[in-house]
């Protein structure tokens, strides 16, 4: 290949700002699709064979990817899916005039982008938008001088895309869908904790059983009772803390001499000339509407934008005794089929290791952290924990039978 072709500048009308990233080349050629004409020139290695076929597959994944969630979503959201799958499709055809012959068969994509695809086809999801922004952040293309610097800025400015897009998502599922996962992990920690501290001091497996029944709930209903009252308070503070419309109401009976209307403007953060301002509005002295922000909004308006932060007070206890009880319950799994002894405890921490490491990745996808570090970060505490009150029941088994 050509080295010095393919690091030729990019000509003017490609530097411009655009809405989207949109690598410029010749309008008329699609199989340039950032400036430069890139082929492959004589045979290239084995090695860079591999590496072209395996960012063709990437490509060609994520196009498809974003295309089915853009498929699941409305407005501009779906727009925005759309012209990113279409600069994939552009990256493809880059990879495609460099391999040239091999090319053909097109790779087929891997097992992992080929799952998010099903799930983005069949569902549409912020858990397969965090992934894409993941893999995203981890193009290579930046350091492969075989991709053009216009392919690198397009893949930094996409994951801030979808970093966007899965922001949204992430807000929507703050409320009822945190009190959910945090309750399952709770569930999880504390009833294989409470089973392994019981089992080790020696008593019975139908003990162990129902100490394991009594804390799911004890535990559901104290998550539940806890989240409906954080839940309600919250909102009970941003009701009393949310202005009133007194203004709109007693502005004509005001004394415009004494104007306290001002005082009230000024206690909201306004300075003293725009609250005198925005007091002569209210007087009807001026007929404009200079502060837009402060302006009326409507009650259900701001209500409902709340809800999406915080959710419900009923829907988040729900939540949390259901999530905790779901989770709560694994431990006890072995026990309820019938296993005694140390082999219910071990199938018990094994049952448990795995959820945890959901319930980490998924704590992972909506922080936008890794979901393997937090999976194995949440498997640490629970098993921690589980460590501790099991060599305190040894201890306490210990002691009683001496």
């Amino acid at each position: 290949m050509d080295r010095t072709d393919s690091q030729q500048p990019l000509p003017h009308s490609a530097q411009e700002p655009t809405p989207l990233p949109h690598p410029v080349g010749d309008p008329a050629d699609p199989a340039d699709p950032a400036g430069h004409a890139h082929h492959a020139v004589g045979e290239p290695s084995k090695a860079q064979i591999r590496r072209w076929r395996r960012y063709l597959a990437d490509e060609i994944a994520e196009a498809n990817l974003y295309r089915g969630l853009a498929r699941h979503a409305t407005g501009r959201e779906a727009e925005i899916l759309e012209q990113v799958a279409e600069a994939e499709g552009r990256h493809r055809e880059h990879w495609v005039q460099m391999l040239g012959e091999h090319a053909e068969p097109m790779p087929r994509p891997s097992v992992g982008s080929a799952f998010l695809q099903f799930l983005a086809r069949r569902f549409g999801s912020v858990f397969v938008l965090a992934l894409a922004q993941r893999a995203e952040g981890r193009s290579p293309y930046a350091e492969d001088p075989d991709a053009t610097d216009a392919m690198a800025a397009d893949e930094a400015v996409h994951e801030e895309i979808i970093r966007a897009l899965a922001t949204n998502g992430r807000e929507k599922l703050s409320g009822n869908f945190r009190a959910a996962v945090f309750g399952a992990n709770d569930g999880l920690v504390s009833n294989v904790s409470l089973i392994m501290g019981i089992g080790a001091s020696g008593a019975s497996s139908q003990m162990v059983l129902f100490s394991g029944l009594a804390g799911l709930l004890a535990g559901g209903l104290s998550m539940g009772a806890g989240e409906f009252v954080s839940v309600r308070s919250q909102r009970e503070l941003l009701d009393a803390s949310r202005p009133t419309q007194v203004t709109l109401r007693v502005a004509d009976d005001l004394d415009i001499d004494e104007n306290e209307l001002e005082l009230i403007y000024r206690a909201r953060g306004m300075s003293e000339e725009a609250a005198r301002h925005r007091a002569l509005e209210r007087f009807g002295h001026f007929d404009c509407d200079c502060d837009p922000s402060l302006s009326h909004r409507d009650d259900a308006e701001e209500e409902s934008a709340e809800n999406v932060v915080l959710g419900t007070d009923l829907g988040a206890a729900a939540s949390s005794f259901c999530f905790f009880a779901s989770g709560a319950v694994i431990p006890i799994l072995p026990y309820l089929l019938g296993m005694t002894g140390v082999w219910a405890m071990v199938l018990s921490l094994v049952l448990v290791g795995v959820a945890l490491l959901g319930t980490g990745g998924v704590v992972g996808l909506l922080s936008g952290a890794s979901p393997a570090k937090r999976g194995l970060r949440q498997l640490g505490i629970g098993y921690g924990a589980a460590l501790a009150t099991y060599l305190l029941g040894l201890l306490f088994g210990t002691t009683v039978g001496g």
